[in-house]
C-alpha cells in the first residue's frame, strides 16, 4: 500500500475516512497467522518486502502474493521452484517465472531503469547467481549490465570489458572455485565492488567456503562481501548504492 497514494485520494474525496481508517489498520503489517506482510517496508527503505519461497508451503505463498498484488505492489519472490509458479500462477495468471534465477515476480508498475550496475561472473556455471543478482537490480530500478565468463584462468577477457565495466556505479562479481575474481575487479575500478561467492567447485571448495573466505581477505580496497550464492542481496546492495549516486 502506497500512503501517499491513500492520502491523496481521501484528500480528493475518492475514499472516505472510515474506509481510509480501515486499511490503516492492517499497518504496519498484515497478520495471516502464518506469516506477517510488511506493508511499510517501501515507506521506511524504498524498497518493498520480497518473499523467500524456499521452504514455503504452495498454499502460503499463494496467500502472500495474492495478498500483496490487491494492493497494487510489485511482488518478488526468490528461490522459487517450477512447482510453486506453476500454482502462484493459476490464482495470479500474470506471475512470471525465470527458471535460471529461480525468480518469481509481479510488476504491476514498471520502475524506469536509472544510472548502471555491472553483474559480472567467472565462469558459466555462476550464472544462476548472478542472474538473481541482476534481475533484482533490475527488478528495483537499476540499468544492469551482463558480463559473464570472465573469470581470471583467462584474465584477457575480463580485461577486454573494462570499458563496460567502468561505466557501472557498483560491480557485482560472482565466483565460485577459489573466488579470485571480486578482488581483480576491485584493484581495477574505483567504484564499490560486490563480490558473491558461490557454492561452484570441487571438493575442497567446501561448498562455497574456499571462495567466501578469498573474498573476505583480498587486499583489494573497495570490496564487500556477501553471504555464499546471495545473489539477491547483492542486487539488492548495488541498487542501493546505484540510486545514491543517481540522487
Amino acid at each position: 500500500m502506497d500512503i501517499h497514494k491513500l492520502l491523496e485520494r481521501v484528500k480528493n474525496n475518492e475514499i472516505d475516512l472510515a474506509e481510509a481508517e480501515n486499511l490503516l489498520k492492517k499497518l504496519p503489517y498484515e497478520d495471516l497467522g502464518f506469516a506477517k506482510l510488511d506493508h511499510h517496508r517501501t515507506l521506511r527503505s524504498g524498497f518493498g518486502e520480497v518473499i523467500f519461497c524456499q521452504g514455503k508451503s504452495i498454499s502460503h505463498l499463494s496467500d502472500i502474493f495474492v495478498r500483496f498484488y490487491e494492493r497494487d505492489t510489485n511482488v518478488l519472490g526468490t528461490r522459487a521452484s517450477r512447482e510453486q509458479y506453476e500454482e502462484v500462477k493459476k490464482v495470479l495468471p500474470m506471475v512470471e517465472y525465470d527458471e535460471t534465477s529461480r525468480i518469481l515476480s509481479i510488476q504491476k508498475i514498471k520502475k524506469p531503469g536509472v544510472g548502471c550496475v555491472a553483474v559480472c561472473t567467472g565462469g558459466t556455471s555462476d550464472i544462476p547467481v548472478a542472474e538473481e543478482a541482476a534481475q533484482t537490480a533490475e527488478f528495483f530500478g537499476s540499468n544492469v549490465i551482463r558480463i559473464y565468463d570472465v573469470g581470471v584462468a583467462g584474465i584477457h577477457r575480463l580485461l577486454s570489458k573494462m570499458d563496460d565495466i567502468h561505466k557501472a556505479n557498483c560491480i557485482i562479481a560472482v565466483a565460485g572455485m577459489e573466488g579470485a575474481l571480486g578482488g581483480v575487479v576491485a584493484g581495477l575500478v574505483d567504484k564499490p565492488v560486490i563480490a558473491v561467492p558461490t557454492s561452484i567447485g570441487y571438493g575442497a571448495n567446501f561448498g562455497g567456503l574456499s571462495a567466501l573466505l578469498t573474498m573476505l581477505n583480498s587486499c583489494a580496497e573497495g570490496l564487500a562481501v556477501v553471504n555464499i550464492d546471495n545473489g539477491f542481496g547483492a542486487g539488492y546492495i548495488a541498487t542501493q548504492i546505484n540510486r545514491l549516486k543517481n540522487e
